[in-house]
């Protein structure tokens, strides 16, 4: 089991443990987020699907992304991952909204180098963060007899691996803090829990 996998059933724990639900947007990654949380047995207590949203338009007309955003800044960028996470969260009625959205490469993207990386997280509460990921952005460390070519698929599979291992981080993360928060919300004045 890789860290990414424990990772990722730290978070539906939580998620069903709490019995909150789980929606993911994503851009750059591909799928690969969520195919990493369904991995999980179990993982349809707690997550509601996802929507991968990899052409720009899709982020706008399925996200509810603003599209003034968009034109100005592109789509890889800290305030449309927070308008997707908050829009899957939405469309797909979850309590949670996780989305990622990036350059994976093998070029730059709306002015960004390869490996930029934004991934955010939308709470049920006044909860939203966005995280920006620099991940690997040149092909050092070339295996012998590897071309460019192979040697930017490889960088490109890692970026996107790393996204995914990111916006798991963020997520749990955020659960963790969150709990505490719910905790006091349900606290009563002398400190013990109402009924």
């Amino acid at each position: 089991m890789t860290d990414v996998d424990s990772r990722a059933g730290g978070v539906l724990a939580l998620l069903t443990g709490r019995s909150q639900t789980l929606a993911v947007a994503e851009s750059l990654t591909g799928g690969l987020l969520a195919a990493e949380i369904t991995a999980v047995p179990g993982a349809s207590r707690a997550f509601r699907g996802s929507v991968t949203a990899y052409a720009t338009a899709l982020k706008r007309d399925v996200l509810d992304v603003d599209g003034a955003l968009l034109e100005e800044r592109g789509a890889v960028d800290a305030e449309v991952a927070l308008q997707m996470a908050r829009g899957v969260r939405t469309a797909l009625g979850a309590d949670w909204g996780l989305a990622t959205t990036g350059v994976a490469g093998p070029e730059p993207q709306d002015g960004q180098p390869v490996g930029t990386v934004y991934v955010a997280v939308v709470g049920p509460t006044a909860a939203a963060v966005v995280e920006k990921l620099q991940l690997e952005r040149s092909r050092s460390g070339d295996r012998a007899g590897e071309t460019g070519e192979e040697a930017g698929e490889r960088v490109r599979a890692g970026i996107r691996t790393e996204s995914v291992r990111g916006a798991l981080e963020l997520l749990y993360k955020e659960l963790i803090e969150n709990a505490g928060g719910q905790d006091r919300e349900q606290a009563g004045g002398n400190g013990c829990l109402q009924p």
